[in-house]
């Protein structure tokens, strides 16, 4: 065998053993086979191309295009929308867009482990292809062996993330497969110089190939020990530690595996990371009778601070009860006034977490498997299974009966002192809190004479920037010990941790019993009435306890969560209108299920196990799925057209500094809006600029100094229209204004929605409008032009 063909060989090889990386992410693996004889037909074309020989991009253009057709015959006709009255051409290529386009629908319903659809056989076989087609151009065509690695590693990177981390059963062959590409490629260079490795054993006393045998044997043998190597770092070097939303931690958090799944341990690198990431992967779906828009489901409560920490004092745990115990410090009054609602929730099958989200206070809990109650925080921990597995919430459902109670301001400024001994313990402090804290908290609070008055001018000064003058930022540095708070009173920029932990120390300042709670905002609902949560919506907020009413929620965090209705201020309205009485728990009224019926179940309930076995691929694809979907496209989108995705980025780039560098505020302007409408603010042309600006600052929920930047630009361009000639419109800092709104609106939407607004921006239309002008301005030319043609 000639060194190219052993180079072929070697090529496809490797990618067969690194295509092994994905048989997690599918339930039967009858695809590989198909990809093996596929990547040997694209290997061999490539082969004879190279054998006749053809020049290297037409080599290269005959691979893709066996392998386009090979696609075609084989996947086309699986194609669901294909007749045939359709022509041959309108088969193969319309059919084949129809499945790919199944085939994301279909990544973006299921989770992992995903049947075997054909979109996903498709999907999967097709990439296998493309990176074995990328190694066997690099390695044999272009004799770039050690390049070819880069392919492989995106196929593994993908398959190993998506996976939730790699098993090292699956990254041996994937790195033995690359090793064994080098060595033949090495082999290849060698035997040009005149002799191969690996004669001469017949010449007997021939030195060179006793020489030339100990190099094979050294070469792989070094090749062994980099794999051991690999594999041993990867054990041996520290990963991010998880925490209450996100990762595994020491104390068991979960079972499932490494970074796919999220388990319990410490909230504050998790929150923040969730945070900072804007991840939207849906870990709860629920389903509730409480029609009001502020239900928190909490996790964990974090009521010991000992100076370096917030956390969980330990506590005796209990069976779980059938109805949980009365409510801590809650009086008859306050709870017949309150109402008992019910919530159906089901847990996605990536959410590996020990604590049970609930809503607060709960009185009664349906769940199968084995549980423990803690009556002082009232939360469910998942009990240990043996073996060192733990209960998680992991693709659990499950039914929980809450209180929703609704004290009234006037309720809680006359709530009485608690008993001295929940006192001594609820407000102790540490003994290197900073003075700073306490004499914060007081000039705060000056002038209120109960405790309820204390607390919601606590709040409102975090809360209301015209107050305390704090920023939300979640890329400041976590921390929650005490000179952490101390920084973060000086700096006043943080995220929920900070606001939540520094208000709960300055309410204990000042004699409040205060604690800390994990877990999630309300979500986001969906067209079916459910709600969905994600980790995006991870959140901790304090609680405050007022005798008679219990632990109360406070909200001190800007632009997170919502204030709850006795921290509001009342006003009388002119028409007021009682809502729906809410179901009780003696009504026997259950909580809608989920549906599973084939027609009405969403992706998203699919993926978090809410519909009926019977649930198929004929369910609609939305744009709420699973956060792989996209990824697995984007990924093969990259792989195909590499750099052509960054093209709407450097042409916006180039508009912007174009329009900036002009210092003229109409440029400036149409920038202002192009940003805004990036994000998805529509222009509307209809507007005045104080209008638009208006709706800009309301629809990105801007920020106070954002919107003054916003509200600067407009009307400059108002100075611009209609100021007299030659006064002055500009001013020094009209970029810097334009590119802090830009800035904020950015922020101010989602991971998706930020990378659309970067490589795919909606103002890249104006590019499509222009050229239809000049495409019209020619046509009407042409035809003014055409008579005196014919004339002539």
């Amino acid at each position: 065998m000639s060194g190219r063909a052993r180079l072929t060989v070697f090529a496809a090889l490797a990618t067969l053993l690194t295509a092994l990386s994905l048989w997690p992410l599918v339930a039967t693996q009858q695809w590989l086979l198909q990809a093996a004889v596929l990547l040997a037909v694209q290997s061999g074309v490539g082969a004879l191309a190279r054998r006749v020989p053809l020049a290297r991009p037409l080599t290269v253009a005959a691979q893709l295009l066996a392998t386009l057709l090979l696609l075609m015959v084989l996947f086309a006709g699986e194609g669901r929308s294909v007749t045939a009255s359709q022509g041959l051409g309108d088969q193969l290529v319309g059919g084949l867009g129809r499945l790919y386009q199944e085939g994301l629908a279909d990544v973006a319903e299921y989770a992992i482990p995903a049947p075997l659809t054909d979109g996903i056989r498709l999907l999967l076989v097709s990439g296998v292809l493309l990176v074995g087609l990328l190694v066997d151009v690099l390695a044999v065509t272009f004799r770039t062996a050690a390049a070819s690695g880069l392919p492989l590693l995106a196929l593994y990177s993908v398959a190993a993330g998506l996976s939730g981390g790699g098993d090292w059963l699956l990254f041996v062959p994937a790195a033995a497969g690359y090793l064994m590409l080098l060595l033949a490629e090495g082999r290849d260079r060698l035997a040009q110089w005149g002799r191969v490795f690996g004669g001469g054993a017949s010449g007997g006393s021939g030195s060179g190939g006793g020489r030339a045998l100990a190099q094979v044997r050294t070469g792989r043998r070094i090749g062994a020990v980099a794999v051991l190597i690999a594999m041993g770092v990867a054990y041996v070097l520290p990963t991010p530690s998880g925490g209450l939303m996100g990762g595994t931690g020491e104390d068991g958090g979960g079972s499932g595996p490494g970074g796919g799944t999220i388990s319990a341990v410490n909230p504050l690198v998790a929150l923040q990371n969730s945070l900072n990431a804007q991840d939207d992967r849906p870990v709860l779906r629920y389903r509730t009778d409480n029609r009001q828009a502020d239900q928190y489901l909490r996790i964990v409560s974090l009521d010991e601070f000992d100076g370096v920490e917030w956390k969980s004092s330990g506590r005796s745990l209990t069976d779980v009860p059938e109805r949980l115990p009365q409510v801590p410090g809650l009086d008859d009054e306050v709870r017949r006034s309150g109402t008992e609602v019910r919530t159906s929730v089901s847990a996605a099958q990536d959410y590996v977490q020990r604590y049970l989200p609930m809503p607060y206070p709960a009185t009664k809990v349906e769940i199968e498997g084995r549980w423990r109650f803690e009556p002082v925080g009232r939360t469910l921990i998942g009990d240990d299974l043996g073996k060192n597995k733990k209960q998680t919430v992991q693709g659990a459902r499950y039914t929980v009966t809450s209180l929703l109670l609704r004290p009234t301001a006037r309720r809680l400024s006359a709530a009485p002192k608690p008993p001295a001994r929940f006192l001594e313990e609820f407000t102790r402090l540490p003994e290197n809190l900073p003075p700073v804290v306490a004499e914060t908290a007081r000039q705060v609070t000056r002038g209120a004479t109960d405790d309820y008055t204390k607390a919601l001018k606590l709040q409102n000064w975090f809360a209301v920037k015209e107050l305390g003058g704090f920023t939300y930022d979640t890329r400041t540095s976590s921390g929650s010990g005490s000179q952490a708070i101390a920084r973060f009173l000086r700096d006043k920029e943080g995220f929920c941790v900070h606001f939540s932990f520094s208000m709960a120390a300055m309410a204990r300042s000042l004699g409040i019993p205060a604690r800390v709670a994990v877990g999630f905002t309300p979500g986001t609902g969906l067209s079916d009435g459910s709600v969905q949560v994600s980790m995006k919506d991870a959140h901790a907020w304090p609680e405050l306890y007022f005798e008679g009413v219990g632990w109360t929620r406070f909200e001190p965090t800007p632009t997170r969560g919502t204030a709850p209705d006795y921290t509001r201020p009342e006003a009388p309205a002119p028409l007021p209108s009682a809502p729906a009485p809410l179901p009780s728990q003696s009504a026997n009224v259950p909580a809608p299920a989920p549906s599973s019926s084939d027609d009405a179940c969403p992706p998203e309930a699919r993926r978090l196990g809410d519909c009926g076995a019977a649930a198929g691929a004929d369910s609609s694809p939305t744009d709420d799925g699973v956060a792989w979907g996209p990824v697995l496209g984007v990924t093969a989108t990259v792989l195909v057209l590499l750099a052509l995705p960054l093209l709407p980025l450097l042409w916006r780039g180039r508009v912007r500094a174009a329009r900036l560098g002009r210092g003229d505020p109409a440029a400036a302007w149409r920038e202002l809006g192009d940003a805004a409408w990036d994000v998805g603010i529509v222009p509307d042309e209809a507007l005045s600029p104080r209008g638009a600006a208006t709706r800009i600052v309301e629809l990105g929920a801007l920020p106070a100094e954002p919107a003054a930047a916003v509200h600067r630009v407009a009307g400059a361009v108002e100075r611009a229209l209609y100021a007299p000639p030659g006064a002055p419109a500009g001013y020094p800092g009209l970029a810097a204004d334009v590119l802090a709104a830009r800035a904020a609106l950015l922020a101010g939407t989602n991971r998706r929605g930020r990378l659309r607004a970067l490589l795919l921006p909606r103002s890249a239309a104006r590019v499509a409008w222009a050229a239809t002008a000049r495409w019209t301005t020619l046509t009407q030319r042409a035809a003014t032009l055409r008579p005196h043609l014919r004339r002539g």
